[in-house]
């Protein structure tokens, strides 16, 4: 490798894969599961590439044993990890925005292929995800994962200690947020639920003999897909935004974007 690195450049350039890497794995678009993983590591070291200059100096040095470089690129891979999950974990807003509009709706039975989830939802929480995962390349909010990275060495530095405590602080934060959202979110549709399911509930005891059931069941999914239609724009804005707060917590190195505000 001398010929076209030094031992500490390929020490460098391994360290920085290792969080590139981790970080890919996880977060929204390019780390789902119908990427191909050679695109990803390709990905990974093409960024490697591009970031070698800029961290550098925040590196440790070559260490001297076997066992002190294993532990270092472990460390690094956790603290990539670390960061794909948090900005994975936003994207439950929209899953919870969904299951919540499909059992407003009555939908809920309605069980799809979620192509970002291993395991089957709602339609409705389905279409949420991709339009979520679309909204983040269209609006160029993918430009701020670049960014990023690079913030995350001074948030994150490797020469620094791992404190899992703030990232379990942070993580618990992130999540509790992302649950309120999804909520917030898909507030239309239940406001409109509750204000239907009253006016039902008074029809059906003003006319015991009138079929309430049959008549709004129709009217429920109509209705309800129409708020969700007309609510669909606000629903992005939203969500973009907040998410883009959470990324660029680490294009600045601290607190000053916020997880979510």
């Amino acid at each position: 490798m001398e010929a076209y690195a030094t031992a500490d450049q390929v020490w460098a350039g391994g360290l920085i894969f290792a969080r590139i890497g981790a970080v890919l794995m996880l977060i929204p678009g390019i780390g789902e599961a119908y990427v191909p993983p050679r695109v990803r590591l390709s990905l990974a070291l093409l960024i490697t590439l591009a970031l070698w200059p800029v961290v550098r100096t925040t590196l440790p040095p070559l260490p001297e044993s076997l066992a002190s470089m294993v532990g270092w690129i472990i460390r690094e891979a956790v603290v990539g990890l670390m960061i794909g999950l948090l900005l994975r974990m936003f994207m439950a807003a929209l899953t919870t925005a969904g299951e919540i509009i499909s059992l407003q709706t009555t939908l809920s039975f309605s069980q799809t292929a979620n192509p970002m989830q291993a395991q089957p939802g709602t339609t409705i929480a389905a279409f949420l995800t991709l339009l979520g995962v679309t909204l983040l390349f269209a609006t160029d909010t993918h430009h701020l994962f670049i960014g990023g990275l690079v913030g995350s060495y001074q948030l994150i530095a490797p020469a620094k200690p791992l404190i899992m405590a703030d990232f379990a602080q942070m993580a618990v934060r992130t999540l509790g947020q992302s649950f309120l959202l999804g909520v917030q979110l898909a507030a239309p549709v239940l406001v409109f639920a509750l204000v239907f399911n009253v006016a039902s509930g008074l029809v059906a005891r003003v006319m015991p003999s009138f079929q309430v059931y049959f008549a709004a069941a129709p009217l429920s999914v109509i209705l309800g897909l129409s708020i969700f239609a007309l609510s669909l724009g606000a629903l992005g804005t939203v969500f973009i935004d907040r998410y883009r707060r959470l990324a660029e917590y680490f294009v600045f190195g601290g607190p000053g974007g916020g997880a979510g505000g």
